[in-house]
């Protein structure tokens, strides 16, 4: 062992004790985490000139045992300054009323989602929930096959895919009602089953590109939002095992039972309905006025960036890094009187908020740049003597060189999505279609973001989960449009485009509303039960939602009629003549010397 300028002095005062501590044996202790990993004796020579620059230990070892005492020793000298990167506390009651919420929403939700399928759909309605029912199950298994540990996103995830299992179903019924309303002397049986070969190419492309969004957050976001990807995951796929085998199952055996042919009334499938025929026989021409809607998207867009640039967003610990500290207390206070009572205690830039506790009393949370431990502790005091006993229930530590990883993790997560969705939808439709879909998908999260903004909440990494949620939503809404879209262009291509994209949209409005509500029901659940965990994420994705549905009506469909007016595209025109690059070279065989 080799020692620099100051280990040779410390070496020499070490050499120096241990020479007069002959009860010892003169022995020098290594220690490494706390454990003597050697304890060499001085020998006499080494006594008697004091130590040097360099020592040696010299004894039976084997080849082995001497490199892992030297990596040991190398390892010990190295100097490690250790950073507190993350820390996360969560007390009990905290995290109890969060999964208690959770459990509540989705039962909640599930209900409701169920009546108001029963409700429009009846017999498959039924069998809709009940495969719904096993779906739930099915994701529950996976994720304890997993062993996965479900975080608030998670969980958020979880319950938000149970609204979204129900999507393909309606996609199925929606069109076999129209099949049996045209062939009504075929059966129930054929149109149900029309319905599903007709629908698979919406699902198929709408539950791919939710995957995408799902599959970049688990491999480009961090911490609990890589979470929200899994479940997600997890969720899109046990939807597709729920409504393309449970429910067919179940749903084409009731077609064929006797009773059910003969009353087709009771089945769900027998009718159209009143907002459905109303929107066949007098509907609005909502394309006339593409230009009108792209217009209004436009001012919504400024007035979400106006949002941005003056109010600025309000960026959670989870980006900017931090700490966050929330606390119940025995008394009630508001967060007026807590912040003067930290502020006094010297922490003027501290942002205190009431949040939600166990659901009946508020609890303080206080939110503020780095500090230490024994500044925490004196915040606690503070609030102690205000508000009585306080019991910890969350301390967040996350430190600035984390936050900046998380937030540009977001960003590229973000910007990811949107490409590889856009990539997938040119590959699907068209670049038309596809630059359509992104435009409108990008004014949703906008609108969101411009929200949340004026009002001031929080954009952390839940809310990452809800954008690109959202990104999922919307992008599943428009594909659904597009594939009518698609098919209506290719069996009238001699109508105006206008006049056939118009009644595309108009014959996907039932299934558009029906899918919006049975998401609503688990999401309000999830407003009014989840508390101050997960409201922000549930008002996000309602009010994107409620966007979303409105601009795949509208902006979508507006921008691309308007651009596939620009440059439109005819697959039945004449293709483009090939040249022959080698036409005028004589082969040999042409004895003219024309061109072959």
């Amino acid at each position: 062992m080799a020692f620099n300028g100051q280990g040779s002095s410390g070496w020499k005062q070490l050499v120096s004790d241990a020479c007069t501590n002959t009860e010892a044996g003169n022995r020098v202790a290594i220690v490494l985490d706390d454990k003597v990993i050697s304890s060499p004796g001085v020998v006499p020579g080494l006594c008697s000139s004091g130590g040097g620059g360099s020592t040696s230990i010299t004894g039976s070892f084997t080849q082995a045992e001497a490199k892992d005492l030297s990596v040991l020793i190398k390892g010990g000298a190295l100097p490690v300054p250790v950073e507190v990167l993350e820390q996360r506390t969560v007390g009990p009651t905290l995290g109890k009323v969060a999964i208690d919420a959770s459990i509540e929403a989705a039962i909640i939700g599930i209900i409701l989602t169920g009546m108001f399928i029963m409700f429009v759909y009846r017999l498959v309605g039924l069998l809709a929930t009940v495969a719904l029912g096993a779906y739930a199950l099915i994701s529950y298994g996976l994720l304890v096959w997993l062993g996965a540990t479900l975080t608030l996103p998670g969980l958020a995830g979880f319950v938000l895919a149970i609204g979204l299992a129900i999507d393909a179903n309606v996609l199925v019924f929606e069109r076999a009602r129209e099949e049996y309303a045209e062939r009504r002397a075929s059966g129930l049986s054929p149109a149900l089953s029309t319905g599903f070969t007709k629908a698979w190419s919406a699902i198929i492309d709408s539950n791919v590109t939710t995957l995408l969004a799902a599959g970049l957050l688990f491999f480009l976001a961090s911490g609990p939002v890589k979470g929200f990807g899994v479940t997600l995951s997890i969720g899109v796929v046990a939807s597709m095992i729920s409504a393309l085998v449970i429910a067919r199952v179940l749903s084409e055996w009731a077609m064929r039972r006797a009773w059910v042919r003969r009353h087709p009334e009771i089945s769900g499938l027998a009718g159209t309905g009143r907002i459905r025929r109303w929107l066949a026989d007098s509907g609005p021409d909502l394309m006339r006025r593409s230009g009108t809607w792209i217009v209004i998207t436009l001012v919504v867009a400024v007035v979400s960036v106006g949002g941005i640039a003056l109010r600025g967003l309000t960026l959670g610990v989870e980006f900017t890094g931090g700490w966050l500290l929330e606390y119940s207390t025995s008394r009630s206070i508001d967060a007026e009187k807590a912040r003067d009572a930290v502020s006094r205690a010297g922490f003027t830039q501290a942002v205190v908020q009431s949040s939600s506790g166990d659901g009946e009393n508020q609890n303080i949370s206080v939110r503020l740049d780095d500090i230490t431990n024994q500044e925490a502790f004196e915040i606690e005091n503070a609030l102690a003597a205000v508000a009585g006993d306080v019991v910890k229930e969350r301390d967040e530590l996350i430190g600035p060189s984390l936050g900046a990883e998380l937030r540009d993790k977001a960003l590229i997560a973000f910007a990811i999505a949107i490409a590889a969705q856009m990539l997938y939808l040119a590959w699907r439709f068209r670049w038309t279609y596809a630059a359509a879909a992104v435009l409108s998908m990008s004014s949703v999260v906008l609108t969101v973001v411009g929200v949340f903004a004026w009002w001031g909440k929080p954009i952390d990494g839940v809310f990452l989960a809800a954008a690109l949620s959202i990104i999922g939503l919307a992008a599943n809404d428009t594909i659904v449009v597009f594939d009518r879209i698609r098919e209506h262009t290719r069996e009238n291509r001699n109508r105006p485009l206008r006049e056939v994209v118009n009644e595309a949209i108009l014959q996907t409005i039932p299934r558009t509303i029906n899918t919006g509500l049975g998401a609503m029901f688990i999401l309000a659940a999830l407003a009014v039960l989840g508390g101050d965990s997960l409201i922000d994420f549930a008002i996000a994705l309602l009010i994107g939602l409620s966007v979303g549905i409105l601009s795949t009506i509208f902006t979508a469909s507006a921008l691309a009629v308007v651009l596939e007016e620009r440059w439109p595209f005819d697959p039945s025109g004449p293709r483009k003549k090939v040249i022959d690059p080698y036409a005028n070279v004589d082969d040999g065989r042409n004895t003219t010397g024309a061109a072959v």
